[in-house]
């Protein structure tokens, strides 16, 4: 048993830094010390909460995530799991035992396991042919819907058969009949497993268990056709063998979908994404619908905001969860009678949320702690675990504050700026602009040990002496659908707009060096770098991670078909249109700022080729340029040695061509 510091923590605001007022810089080789927390579970009763920890082994090379257990009162947290990694941890019904899927050994198929809470060796519950991808517990415990999917028994190499538009994802590669995804339900007792669904059109997931146990409803998509794209179909169907589904309501899919019946089981929560033109910039709102009629109501439609996490309240009165909002991520309250929204706590970047008799766990982050589970009671925050604490008291990390300036055309922006730990007020810094993702997402204030989130690059930059601009650009969400709309077919212009008047704007206040200017990004991140250095050559070094220059190239070559068709329409009819969003490779000759390129042989999201065409684009044209290619890995790199090696790397790009020492400011400019 591992004791935790039994200390109180209030507000996000007030959360205190893990960290030392002298201390290191943050290294990369930290990165082999790291404990990154996610999947958070709560059993029924409120009495305890399961969460994985994935650490990034030195020795092995591999990221593995071990389930852990920790009670309410905070005083004890445990490890059940070593050895292979684990995904999805859920209580039995009964909290007796923790289950969770697992590849055991690691060159075998997930399967279903559980472990008793009170000692003893994990048990493996299924044993069937093919991959579980997901499961759900019956309210009895007695049976378990399964996730699964067909895979190749077959050691000869057999020709993939595509039949839909949408036909690769990343990570889950090249996607066939066989590849979609179906429920079964195992009987706890016998092992056996009957089939629940089983059309070879559709993909079947996110099963839910009504609280009677009598029906299932999950979410069934086809991706055939251009029209059933971007559609999430709720079906119900019941616990038994050889039932017939039948759909309940069909809703734009959402970024993340979540299905919760009411406690009297009369409702089914569920998220609403968009419509296939504005996917990119999706807000998912919170609905529930009528088990009977599947007539549904939005709860959140008000809040302009995107919500996450819904969890009922145990008298099924309210629906607790997370609101994204101008960089930070609040726990709220709606009360399904009138779409009330309350506030269960002040500025905080919460995850992840889960509810169960009365109590609230969550997973927040805050500017200079990574993620951590914590209890929320009336309004402040408990910690339940504390797997980083030894380290970041090692180290002294930047100053976050909040920037707000307007863009070239009086629009309004909003980020934040880090400064070094060391920062002296009157001299200069060299500055890089890191630019998150998505572009749907945004900078916010949490320290992230995410493959690309950028909170973690920032601090990794800041220890090193230089300022680091986080900049909520037009596109990105937490302001609203009309701030993250306003880029529609309009790619690289109004961001980059956004992202040169910060970069003016920490000149002006005397911070930036105007003549040590650096940007850099991962995944749309990258492209943004790519349209930066293109629209402006005053900055000396660029970094470009798993982007694009060249939106043409990537139709039928990445994953985003739909939205490619939806927003800016088929190549062969908006021509015009795709080589301006394309500007960074055609106009490859306006680039003068010496860019690395990096990326995953295996990317389906953003494939490598966008970094290949523009580095040898910039090799060409006799800008400085180089390609960095890390093998076997996918649109997030998981491998410690490869997410050193990117750290490194970055550190090395920035500091050849931008230095780290400050340098005495002139007047601030007006």
């Amino acid at each position: 048993m591992k004791r935790l510091l039994p200390i109180c923590i209030a507000l996000f605001a007030c959360l205190p830094p893990l960290v030392a007022q002298a201390g290191r810089s943050l290294a990369p080789s930290d990165w082999y010390r790291f404990q990154d927390v996610s999947d958070l579970a709560m059993s029924s009763d409120g009495s305890a909460i399961a969460y994985l920890v994935t650490s990034f082994d030195k020795e092995s090379d591999e990221s593995r995530s071990a389930l852990w257990l920790a009670d309410w009162a905070g005083t004890q947290s445990v490890q059940l799991t070593r050895g292979e990694s684990v995904s999805a941890p859920r209580f039995s019904p009964d909290g007796r035992y923790l289950s969770f899927l697992s590849a055991r050994p690691a060159e075998s198929k997930t399967q279903l396991w559980v472990l008793d809470r009170r000692g003893g060796e994990p048990r493996q519950l299924s044993h069937v042919s093919g991959e579980v991808t997901g499961y759900e517990w019956a309210p009895d415990g007695r049976s378990v819907v399964l996730v699964m999917h067909v895979s190749e028994d077959s050691k000869a190499p057999r020709p993939w058969v595509i039949d839909a538009l949408h036909f690769k994802a990343d990570k889950d590669g090249y996607l066939t009949a066989k590849s979609r995804s179906h429920l079964c339900l195992l009987d706890v007792g016998s092992g056996t497993c009957a089939v629940l669904t089983s059309d070879p059109e559709r993909a079947d997931s996110l099963p839910a268990f009504s609280p009677d146990g009598r029906r299932i409803a999950y979410v069934s998509n086809r991706s055939g056709a251009p029209g059933e794209l971007g559609v999430d179909e709720v079906y119900l169907v019941a616990a038994a063998g050889g039932s017939k589904p039948e759909r309940l309501l069909s809703t734009w899919s959402p970024n993340k979908q979540r299905l919760q019946w009411s406690p009297d089981g009369s409702l089914i929560a569920f998220l609403q994404g968009d419509e296939p033109k504005y996917n990119a910039y999706i807000m998912d709102r919170l609905a529930v619908a009528d088990v009977k009629s599947g007539s549904a109501r939005v709860l959140s439609g008000s809040l302009d905001r995107a919500v996450l996490s819904p969890t009922f309240s145990s008298d099924g009165r309210s629906i607790q969860v997370a609101v994204e909002d101008d960089g930070t991520q609040y726990p709220a309250q709606i009360t399904l009678a009138t779409g009330a929204i309350q506030r269960l706590a002040g500025p905080m970047v919460v995850h992840e949320l889960a509810a169960a008799a009365g109590h609230t766990a969550v997973l927040v982050s805050s500017d200079q702690a990574p993620v951590e589970a914590y209890a929320l009671e009336q309004g402040r925050l408990r910690p339940l675990s504390a797997h980083n604490r030894t380290l970041f008291s090692e180290l002294a990390l930047g100053s976050v504050e909040d920037i707000v300036f307007k863009s070239g055309d009086g629009t309004q922006i909003h980020g934040q700026i880090v400064k070094p730990p060391d920062f002296v007020s009157g001299r200069r810094y060299p500055t890089i602009v890191w630019i998150h993702g998505g572009p749907n997402g945004q900078d916010d204030h949490s320290l992230l040990l995410e493959g690309y989130g950028p909170p973690l690059e920032r601090q990794l930059f800041a220890t090193h002496g230089y300022v680091v601009l986080a900049i909520n650009y037009r596109g990105g969400t937490g302001r609203g659908a009309k701030f993250a709309r306003s880029i529609t077919a309009d790619w690289g212009h109004k961001e980059v707009e956004d992202l040169l008047a910060g970069v003016n704007y920490a000149i002006a206040q005397g911070i930036a060096d105007p003549a040590r200017l650096g940007v850099g990004g991962w995944s749309y991140g990258g492209l943004l770098t790519d349209y930066v250095i293109a629209s402006d050559t005053r900055f000396k070094a660029a970094i470009c991670g798993a982007g694009s220059g060249n939106q043409l190239s990537t139709y039928g070559a990445d994953e985003y078909v739909m939205q490619y068709n939806a927003e800016i329409g088929p190549p062969w009819r908006n021509t015009a249109l795709w080589l301006k969003v394309s500007y960074p490779f055609f106009h490859a000759d306006r680039i003068r700022t010496p860019t690395l390129f990096l990326g995953g042989d295996k990317d389906f999201n953003v494939p490598i080729a966008g970094g290949e065409q523009m580095y040898q684009a910039l090799r060409t044209l006799g800008v400085p340029a180089q390609l960095i290619v890390y093998p076997g890995e996918y649109h997030v790199l998981t491998r410690p040695s490869f997410l050193v090696d990117r750290s490194e790397r970055y550190l090395g790009w920035m500091g050849k061509y931008l230095g780290d020492k400050p340098q005495r400011a002139s007047q601030p400019q007006q």
